[in-house]
């Protein structure tokens, strides 16, 4: 099973710029997207949900911020959305599927940017998302989350780590929650397979950042370390435009 996860930086905008080609030449079996900036009805039914493939969304209450969408071949369980917390899920950034051997969770994680406040808001976030994963984890299956952290965990994870130390992204408080969840038992899918440098996910439009390859790994898979030899694959797609993050993803053996 293939699973793939990108921040697209706008749905509607994506589709503009091969969105559909991907989709038929990646071939995922499920596909988590952050960031879509949309809803259903504001989609025609061909972009909501492609011929094969069905999908499931969680939108933000401010329109054209922030959302999720997952999009499956195989119809989940169950699907559910949100942390169970009202201050978390008016922004749209969960949504879970459930499948027989496990849970797969599409999060668009706060960004700490824009202020002690919103900062503030992402360090709780991350708290309340680490109780949410750790009870999923006593139903004995596989727990697997996807998304922009929005922070990138050590130095090796972004091309400039002296110049960010102070830049959210790179805090150190921001750093210690990875740290915590590393702790508690959660591998880091890619890092596992891959331990070389210069691998990013995210680069800086504005500076044209991409061209030279001065980014930040702020895309992750994260899976319960005791069901972690399930995942044979770990990869990055930095070829694939469209948004100022690419496509990171998994494949499974189950």
């Amino acid at each position: 099973m293939k699973i793939l996860s990108w921040n697209v930086n706008g749905y509607r905008a994506v589709l503009k710029k091969g969105f559909p080609e991907f989709l038929l030449s990646a071939r995922p079996d499920i596909l988590g997207l952050q960031e879509v900036k949309a809803c259903p009805e504001q989609l025609a039914p061909g972009d909501t949900e492609p011929a094969g493939w069905k999908s499931a969304w969680n939108c933000a209450e401010k329109k054209g911020y922030s959302g999720v969408a997952a999009f499956y071949s195989e119809e989940p369980l169950s699907v559910s959305r949100g942390l169970g917390e009202p201050r978390f899920d008016s922004e749209g950034r969960v949504i879970t599927l459930e499948y027989k051997e496990f849970y797969l969770l599409n999060v668009y994680f706060p960004n700490g940017g824009q202020g002690p406040e919103r900062l503030a808001y992402k360090l709780a976030f991350y708290e309340a998302f680490l109780g949410h994963i750790e009870k999923l984890r006593k139903s004995g299956k596989a727990v697997i989350f996807c998304g922009d952290v929005n922070t990138a965990h050590k130095e090796i994870d972004l091309a400039r780590p002296k110049e960010n130390v102070g830049n959210s992204g790179f805090m150190p408080v921001e750093r210690a929650w990875l740290d915590k969840l590393a702790g508690k038992g959660w591998t880091d899918t890619f890092r596992e397979k891959h331990p070389e440098p210069g691998q990013y996910t995210w680069w800086d439009y504005k500076t044209r950042a991409r061209e030279r390859n001065v980014g930040w790994r702020l895309d992750y898979f994260f899976i319960n370390r005791e069901k972690a030899s399930l995942v044979t694959d770990a990869f990055i797609l930095p070829e694939v435009q469209g948004s100022d993050h690419c496509p990171v993803g998994i494949t499974l053996d189950l």
